[in-house]
């Protein structure tokens, strides 16, 4: 087990909960990055929130006190694009999200239609209307393909959670009776192939780093990778005893994962 983690290339990390809550670093994260930089790995910040697009991230990342380029977050959203590329490129796109979604979408070169789309997207978005709500079930209804941006129930914040896309889910199978028939951010593994395939990377030289159970800690078996939960946000230590997710590591938070691999290192 050791040295499942001791060969890792690639740290993938998950944001709200495990790096920052809201505009505050969590303890022990630019530690973290330090440590990876010094013994020459790497990380992208991998996050399901598909209310923002990957220049707005980097942006509030910097902000934080971490001067990152685009190229170092992949987000759901993105991830759904590069997967719609390969399978319906060329039909509209009704999509249910917010304007930054939207551009990310249209810079993959979607076109998004209010009505005559060919299949729905949603995002989690937090412009909702109940306009919105309702003509997506109206597709979905209709028996349009039906794809979602990531499963989260909640979103982590420096007060508490607020629902994401996944009570907005929820809703649209309340009225409709179906489920996505594609969810791509985690905990399913389209997300790390995807971005796998981007950075030229092997899954074994890849762990994921998170604090949650049901999507970071979950992409571990479906994707195949080592997975470390931190216990900096979502998840208590009581929730391991229940859970059919397992991580391969707990820590505290980064800064624990850190000392870990500067052990490791020396040894």
């Amino acid at each position: 087990m050791s040295a499942s983690l001791a060969r890792v290339r690639c740290f993938l990390l998950d944001m709200d909960g495990t790096f920052n809550l809201g505009e505050r670093l969590i303890d022990g994260s630019l530690r973290f990055i330090d440590t990876l930089r010094a013994q020459g790995k790497d990380f992208v910040f991998l996050t399901n929130n598909s209310s923002k697009n990957r220049d707005l991230y980097a942006a509030k990342i910097t902000r934080l006190g971490l001067p990152i380029p685009v190229d170092k977050v992949f987000t759901a959203g993105e991830a759904t694009a590069l997967y719609l590329k390969r399978h319906d490129a060329r039909k509209p796109i009704y999509l249910v999200g917010t304007p930054a979604l939207e551009d990310e979408f249209r810079s993959h070169g979607f076109t998004l239609t209010e009505d005559g789309a060919g299949l729905v997207v949603l995002g989690f978005d937090t412009t909702l209307t109940y306009a919105k709500l309702w003509k997506l079930c109206d597709y979905v209804r209709a028996g349009l393909p039906y794809v979602a941006t990531h499963p989260d129930f909640n979103c982590p914040t420096e007060t508490g959670f607020m629902p994401d896309i996944g009570a907005m889910i929820a809703f649209v199978k309340a009225a409709t009776g179906r489920e996505p028939d594609v969810v791509v951010g985690k905990p399913n593994r389209l997300i790390v192939d995807a971005l796998a395939d981007k950075l030229g990377l092997r899954l074994e030289d890849i762990a994921m780093v998170g604090d949650r159970l049901y999507t970071d800690i979950a992409l571990g078996p479906a994707a195949g990778i080592v997975t470390c939960l931190v216990l900096s946000g979502e998840t208590h230590p009581e929730d391991l005893a229940g859970s059919p997710f397992q991580p391969t590591y707990t820590f505290a938070d980064l800064g624990a994962l850190a000392d870990w691999l500067v052990e490791h290192a020396a040894g």
